[in-house]
C-alpha cells in the first residue's frame, strides 16, 4: 500500500465532491491515497478531473475508446495497480474488448486492427521506459490513415500527460506499484 510523506486529509474534511470522488476511488481501486494527499490542494485534484479529463480524455478531437487503449497499454507498461484497477473498467466500458485487454502489451495479436497497433506503438513511444522514443516516419504513416495531425497531436498531449502523472504518482508513493514499475526507491 501507499506511504507517502505528504499528509493525508481526513475524508470528513474534504468538500463533498472530494468525498465523492474518496468514495469512487475505494470502490474502483480499493485505495483513495492520491484523493487523501490531493485533497491538500483540492483545486489541482478539480482541474485534472474538469480539465484534463472531461474537457480533454473524455472530451477532444479522438474517440475515448482510442484513448482509453492508450491509457490501458501506459498502465500496464508503467505497473500502476491502483491504474489498472480503474483503466481495464473505463476501457470495457468504451469498447475495448476483454481479449484486447489480455493481450494488450502484444499489439501484433490479430485482435487489434491496424489504427488500434499504431496507437499501441505509440504509446510505447511515450512510455517513461523509453528514454529515446520517437514519432518515426513510419508510425506517423502507420497513424496517418486514422488520425489527423490535430488528432496525433492530441495522442502525444493524452499520453505525456497521463505518462508524467504516472512519473509523479509513483515518486509521491500516492499509488500501488505492480513488480514491473520502473520508478523504485534506491536501495
Amino acid at each position: 500500500m501507499p506511504d507517502p510523506l505528504l499528509a493525508r486529509v481526513p475524508r470528513a474534511a474534504m468538500s463533498e465532491r472530494l468525498q465523492r470522488d474518496f468514495d469512487a476511488s475505494v470502490a474502483l481501486r480499493d485505495d483513495a491515497t492520491l484523493i487523501e494527499v490531493g485533497a491538500n490542494a483540492p483545486e489541482l485534484l478539480e482541474w485534472y478531473r474538469d480539465s484534463f479529463y472531461a474537457k480533454l480524455f473524455y472530451g477532444g478531437r479522438v474517440d475515448v475508446r482510442t484513448k482509453e487503449l492508450l491509457r490501458y497499454r501506459l498502465s500496464m507498461t508503467h505497473g500502476c495497480a491502483y491504474c489498472n484497477r480503474g483503466n481495464s473498467k473505463a476501457a470495457l466500458k468504451a469498447g475495448v474488448t476483454e481479449a484486447q485487454l489480455a493481450r494488450i502489451m502484444r499489439e501484433d495479436d490479430p485482435v487489434f486492427d491496424a489504427k488500434d497497433r499504431a496507437v499501441l506503438q505509440l504509446a510505447d513511444q511515450i512510455a517513461m521506459t523509453n528514454m529515446h522514443g520517437t514519432l518515426t516516419p513510419p508510425l506517423y504513416h502507420a497513424l496517418k490513415p486514422f488520425f489527423d495531425d490535430a488528432q496525433i497531436f492530441e495522442l502525444g498531449m493524452v499520453a505525456g500527460m497521463l505518462t508524467g502523472m504516472a512519473k509523479f504518482i509513483f515518486v509521491y508513493d500516492l499509488v500501488e506499484k505492480e513488480a514491473n514499475c520502473p520508478i523504485q526507491p534506491a536501495a
